[in-house]
């Protein structure tokens, strides 16, 4: 039985996983929670699995959480905000950690992980996008494995799997092309929050539902590829695949083409990232290739999803460039579900913050240079989204 902590429980990664661990009880054990603002939601997952710590980083949900666990015989170690959810990050016998706060916030508590032995099951893409010249360093220190648990980069890494090394020459990253993907360009000025969360294919978060209409998210992972694979940008390719079907591919030197095939279902890779190297038996639905009937590609269209050539850009820009381009775009989505800025003005803000940080971008960041990058960034969009829209085209 393999003893997991989770970051972000009450998030759709986190409600995935302990789906997992509910069904396979005999597999895993879960050690620690850490959840954001949900305190009822995470007060049910205590009762249920029985943790030894459990932390919320919103400290206002801290009594609720509290009053609702009172009656437990044996209660966790209840912990609240950033250094508690750090706590739980590196405690215990925890063999592996599944990172799933959804944004920066989530870097700190796996490092945490990371300097206390526990491999990583890697669920949050700005771990690497904004930290990846601070965690690589770190993962190779302390001998810890970094498995990507989101569907694409899970592609990739079973795909490689048995592949002479130096083989690899090409990835290509499969996009659904989120909500709009069938929208004419010239109506997307138009578009509600309500319509950028209508995700074709997928169940997810609010704010990676927003980056798959925008496809800054293929985007970031084109970053988090090459982190994780040690490709350069010329060699990660991104390609429109509507039917979500085929996660991603491989292409190797000796042109074969590999493909991870499978239903939308995130659990997939998360238990193929806690399970590694076996493979557990489910009784999940089975891809039927008839029922499919086609599966379609389509080259994106960059002037629909300017987001693609931002992230192309911040990633050869490298140093702190990334870790900016990621604020930024958190900040701006942010924004954006808030209703205060519209849905084109995303990639106006991003590209201006990203300009306006090249003449300060640190080649080699320390993880406080992540940091103080992250904070500017997101200040400097909250700025520039004060500004007409003329001035950020």
């Amino acid at each position: 039985m393999k003893a997991i902590t989770l970051l972000g429980s009450t998030g759709s990664i986190g409600t995935q996983t302990l789906d997992i661990v509910r069904e396979h009880p005999d597999r895993f054990r879960v050690v620690g929670l850490a959840a954001g603002r949900n305190g009822t939601m995470l007060a049910q997952q205590i009762r249920e699995f029985c943790p030894d710590i459990a932390a919320i980083r919103d400290e206002s949900q801290l009594a609720t959480v509290r009053e609702a666990i009172a009656d437990l015989e044996n209660p966790p170690t209840l912990l609240v905000g950033e250094d508690g959810v750090a706590e739980v990050a590196r405690y215990g016998d925890s063999e592996s950690v599944v990172t799933g706060i959804v944004g920066c916030a989530g870097l700190m508590p796996t490092v945490a992980a990371i300097k206390a032995g526990k491999n990583i099951a890697l669920a949050n893409k700005e771990t690497l996008i904004a930290g990846g010249p601070v965690v690589l360093p770190l993962v190779q220190e302390h001998g810890v494995k970094l498995l990507p648990a989101d569907s694409e980069h899970s592609a990739i890494f079973q795909c490689l799997q048995g592949i002479p090394e130096g083989s690899l020459q090409r990835i290509l990253l499969t996009a659904s092309g989120g909500a709009f993907r069938d929208l004419p360009v010239e109506k997307l000025a138009t578009v509600k929050v309500a319509d950028a969360l209508k995700h074709p294919n997928w169940t997810m978060g609010q704010k990676i539902t927003i980056d798959s209409a925008t496809l800054m998210n293929k985007g970031l992972e084109v970053i988090e590829a090459h982190f994780l694979f040690g490709l350069d940008y010329d060699h990660i390719d991104i390609v429109i695949h509507p039917q979500s079907i085929i996660h991603s591919l491989i292409e190797l030197e000796d042109t074969s083409v590999l493909a991870q095939l499978g239903l939308p279902d995130m659990r997939l890779p998360l238990l193929y990232a806690l399970s590694y190297p076996e493979r557990i038996s489910t009784n999940w639905e089975r891809l039927d290739l008839v029922k499919c009937a086609q599966l379609t590609f389509r080259e994106p269209d960059h002037h629909k999803y300017p987001c693609m050539k931002l992230a192309y850009a911040a990633g050869r820009a490298a140093g702190s460039m990334p870790a900016v381009l990621n604020a930024a775009n958190e900040q701006a989505v942010a924004l954006f579900l808030q209703e205060k800025i519209a849905f084109l003005d995303i990639p106006r803000l991003i590209e201006d913050v990203c300009d306006r940080h090249q003449s300060q971008n640190t080649a080699q960041p320390s993880l406080d240079d992540i940091i103080a990058a992250d904070r500017w960034a997101r200040q400097a969009v909250l700025d520039a989204s004060q500004k007409p829209a003329k001035v950020l085209a």
